[in-house]
């Protein structure tokens, strides 16, 4: 083996030994630390440094690590979390406060609403806090706060011995540190700069350069978790290895010796995890940053493997907790790709002719795909296809970003003029970023579904690892080539009998947006249809409108102003070609009203008012206006929801009753008024709430039902009773929530049904 590598038993060992106390148990873990030192150091005896370190660091990971999970597992706040008692603490924040993001429901908006910290007790015990974001969320590390709250069970896998649930502002306050107020003005000062550039690369800045993904969209989330650029929004390694490189090539061209340079880029590194802020993801990222500086400038292999697996054993001795960290694991990979991997790729490419930047600048980011790749299919479910070319395109322009993020962080406390000259300079390369993550995550197949958890990123990491021994025998190689295309031969003609999605002639689709409503009504024209309601976000909504390949949208209605039916709206105005938006006469809650005309307004698009009675056509579509019949007053949530727009659409596949959330006195003026109300087709109101009155059921006689619900609601939609009453009067009941997307098209006996992903299996 190699000289170089000694000290890998033994940062796997300590890894081993944190990974097995937080899964299982303290004990479980101190004796594979002890295992590990007895075991490895005889199997590894004619390997006498690697056998040595072994023997030394085993016993200590079992030591260290096993005391703190011996002390977390048996702390007295894990009782009184079990019982769920108020408490009052005293806490010291160890991070800053993260906000978490909801999707609006109801008369509440969607956005931040609650912040997580981890805080240490007095007694030097974790916790978790989980608090009102307006009154936590400006804390900092290092204040000290008296917290009162309710008293959880912490997740399991964590040093954490409970959660707290702050309802109030926290009290006592303490200032924060000196460096912690000042790095805090920086990435204030960061913020204020971006905010020079439009919303969108306004919000990349401060995400490339300190990981502050605070002004991020989910839409621009998504795109970049497809795109394989979800990197980028966090602080990595890579950050530090760009800014302490650019602080190397400065000063080299001050002709300035080895000593200044390297004192010079640790200043730099030092002065990043300020402003970052000293918590373990940016301390972590800084270790792997000094990595692969010492990779760059003392050789890559001879001083990187060692430094890697050294870090690797800092770090998870410091924290064990990293251990089970996903964020670690790609750290670890990626830098291990970096410094080991992709000089060999790229020495490879350069044998080949290939010109020697171009080479690095293609071994690089498929290095690092590769490394990764089993990690992020574990986390997300799914495999990027674009990464590789996403990566590539990208990676010119991310170190120029980065380093006048950081210019223009450092200058704004001092002129905030000059630092938005800066910011507006770094502006075009944080909007190529947003293109290419925008159109690599639109591709079609951009990202494929993989198994979650260990056993996907088993499965693909053995995957990788298989491909890579095939492709060394060079016999195997037509044989490889020989199957894959067999495999298309065969696949190829079971595409055209297997219908795809979306499935030809599809006449009416419910979008699965989670726990929202969003129905598209197809009309004669390919890639023209109606869009009624835009759900809770953006993301599945336009997901959706992708994969139907709808492009123009004659009317987005709004059956009425929640924020389930309206959070993707301005995603919808932005992407697709939009007539115009319609409404009912309700205009509560105020601040949607607000919102959906501010944004028909940026977009240029006219906001109209729907009545009973209206007809509008379209070829192949036809829609009528049937409620609400009356319009209740105030700003509860029923009497919203009983102001909703009840349509009902005359489709290919028959008439289909679209009824948003409307609810008992809704239904009841409906069948007051003797509306003919027969639909083949029920859209069930409110999420198949328990607010659906038999005789309104009874009234429309549907043959097929679709639910748009999101799965583990907490509202407890649909309703059993309900779905019972349906399924008891032969009504195909569909749900989003298990169906996912599903369209309806006309059959030779009535509408069919197809559900994504099994149409032959699941459709009637």
């Amino acid at each position: 083996m190699s000289s170089r590598a000694y000290l890998v038993p033994a940062a796997l060992a300590v890894w081993a030994t944190a990974l097995v106390g937080l899964l299982w148990t303290w004990w479980a873990g101190a004796a594979v630390g002890v295992a590990a030192a007895g075991i490895g150091g005889v199997l590894l005896r004619r390997w006498r440094p690697a056998a040595a370190a072994i023997a030394v660091v085993g016993p200590v990971a079992a030591c260290w690590i096993g005391v703190q999970l011996h002390q977390s597992a048996h702390h007295p706040l894990r009782a009184e979390a079990e019982r769920g008692g108020p408490t009052t603490l005293r806490l010291a924040l160890s991070d800053r406060p993260r906000g978490v993001r909801t999707s609006g429901f109801g008369s509440r908006a969607s956005g931040v609403d609650l912040v997580l910290a981890q805080a240490a007790l007095e007694d030097g015990g974790r916790i978790t806090v989980l608090a009102p974001a307006k009154e936590w969320r400006e804390l900092l590390p290092g204040q000290e706060v008296l917290a009162r709250g309710t008293l959880a069970p912490a997740r399991p896998s964590e040093l954490a011995v409970a959660l707290l649930r702050v309802r109030g502002p926290p009290r006592e306050v303490t200032p924060a540190p000196v460096w912690q107020r000042a790095a805090e003005s920086l990435r204030e000062g960061l913020r204020a700069a971006s905010g020079t550039l439009d919303p969108e690369p306004a919000g990349l800045l401060p995400a490339l350069v300190v990981g502050d993904t605070s002004g991020l969209s989910p839409r621009m989330v998504d795109e970049f978790r497809t795109a394989g650029l979800a990197h980028l929004l966090a602080v990595s390694g890579a950050n530090l290895a760009i800014l302490c490189g650019a602080v190397l090539l400065l000063l080299r061209l001050l002709w300035l010796g080895p000593r200044v340079c390297a004192a010079g880029a640790m200043a730099a590194l030092v002065g990043f995890v300020v402003l970052a802020g000293p918590e373990p993801s940016v301390l972590r990222a800084a270790v792997m940053g000094a990595i692969a500086l010492l990779a760059l400038v003392l050789g890559r292999e001879r001083s990187a493997l060692p430094a890697l697996a050294a870090g690797v054993v800092v770090l998870v001795l410091y924290d064990p907790e990293l251990a089970v960290d996903p964020g670690f694991g790609l750290s670890v990979a990626a830098t291990a790709a970096l410094v080991l991997v992709a000089p060999r790729w790229a020495a490879w490419l350069r044998d080949r002719g290939v010109p020697v930047g171009l080479a690095e600048a293609l071994a690089v980011p498929a290095a690092a795909h590769v490394a990764t790749a089993p990690l992020v299919a574990g986390i997300s479910g799914q495999v990027s296809l674009v990464a590789v070319l996403a990566n590539l395109l990208v990676g010119p322009l991310v170190a120029p970003a980065t380093v006048l993020g950081v210019l223009a962080a450092v200058i704004a406390p001092v002129h905030l003029g000059a630092a938005r000259v800066v910011a507006e300079v770094a502006g075009p390369a944080a909007d190529w970023l947003i293109v290419v993550g925008r159109h690599a995550a639109a591709v079609p197949g951009a990202a494929v579904s993989w198994p979650e958890g260990w056993l996907g990123g088993a499965l693909l990491a053995g995957a990788v690892v298989l491909a890579y021994g095939v492709f060394r025998l060079r016999r195997v190689r037509v044989l490889v080539v020989a199957a894959v295309v067999g495999v298309v031969v065969v696949l190829a003609p079971l595409s055209v009998v297997v219908p795809r999605w979306p499935v030809p002639g599809w006449a009416v689709v419910a979008c699965d947006v989670g726990q929202g409503d969003a129905v598209v009504l197809a009309t004669a024209e390919r890639d023209r249809a109606v869009l009624v309601d835009t759900g809770p976000d953006p993301v599945p909504l336009l997901a959706c409108l992708r994969r139907l390949g709808v492009r123009r949208i004659p009317l987005v209605v709004l059956s009425h102003l929640h924020a389930d039916h309206i959070g993707g709206l301005a995603a919808v105005l932005a992407e697709r070609g939009v007539g115009a938006v319609a409404v009912g006469p309700s205009r509560q809650p105020e601040w949607a009203w607000k919102e959906v005309r501010a944004q028909a307004s940026a977009a240029g698009v006219q906001v109209v008012e729907l009545g009973v009675g209206q007809r509008l056509s379209w070829p192949g579509l036809e829609l009528d206006v049937l409620g609400p019949r009356v319009v209740p007053r105030g700003e509860e949530n029923t009497a919203v929801n009983d102001a909703s727009v009840v349509l009902r659409a005359t489709t290919a596949a028959g008439r289909v009753l679209l009824t948003g959330d409307v609810e008992l006195a809704g239904q009841a003026g409906l069948l007051g008024e003797h509306v003919d109300l027969r639909a083949e087709v029920l859209k069930v109101p409110h999420h198949g709430s328990r607010y659906s009155s038999p005789a309104f059921l009874a009234a429309v006689r549907p043959r097929v039902a679709l639910v748009s619900v999101g799965a583990g609601n907490r509202y407890g939609h649909p309703s059993e009773v309900l779905v019972d009453a349906l399924g008891g009067q032969g009504v195909l009941v569909l749900r989003t929530d298990r169906d996912g997307d599903t369209a309806v098209l006309p059959g030779p006996e009535g509408p069919r049904v197809v559900r994504r992903g099994d149409p032959l299996k699941k459709s009637r």
